[in-house]
């Protein structure tokens, strides 16, 4: 994309592990699927994943954006941002990224279903306008999906609270 005026949407696709033989993981597949179904109802998204390079294969941005190619969108619509390691380092990088390019608001947040909420508290709490975009299809197994919330249960104060902090300190 030349410009961020140019830019119609800007989707957030945040990262899920990369198997070890370097392929993603369906939970990645699926986020990736989802970003792309949404992003096909706008004429000029920009699609912006976030995610450093995990225990195995290529940074998760990386394959995110293969990921995109393969589903028909343009390498020049895609953003990627390769240094978070976790949800609340993805966030304060992509702030950084967007504040500096001058991105447009709102910023779609796309992710598992039970990760949206956290995820778009901290990009409120960094400043921007964040919106869900519909979520990928939950997983089938009960206890998975229980670990998971549970830890985002636990996860979003304690990040919440980490981006109050850092905002105060002006480092967001």
């Amino acid at each position: 994309m030349s410009s961020a005026r140019n830019i119609e949407a800007v989707i957030v696709i945040f990262g899920a592990a990369v198997r070890p033989d370097g392929r993603p993981s369906e939970t990645l597949r699926d986020r990736v699927a989802a970003a792309a179904a949404f992003g096909g109802g706008f004429s000029r998204p920009l699609y912006l994943p976030t995610g450093a390079k995990g225990r195995f294969g290529a940074p998760e941005a990386t394959v995110m954006a293969r990921l995109l190619q393969a589903h028909g969108v343009p390498a020049e619509q895609i953003m990627i941002e390769e240094t978070g390691t976790d949800t609340l380092s993805s966030v304060r990088a992509v702030a950084t990224m967007a504040r500096r390019r001058g991105l447009p608001d709102p910023l779609y947040v796309a992710t598992s279903g039970y990760h949206q909420p956290r995820c778009v508290l901290l990009l409120r709490l960094a400043g921007f306008r964040a919106v869900a975009t519909p979520p990928p299809p939950a997983p089938v197994q009960f206890g998975h999906r229980w670990y998971w919330q549970v830890r985002e249960l636990l996860a979003v104060p304690y990040d919440a609270g980490l981006m109050l902090g850092l905002r105060l300190l002006r480092r967001v």
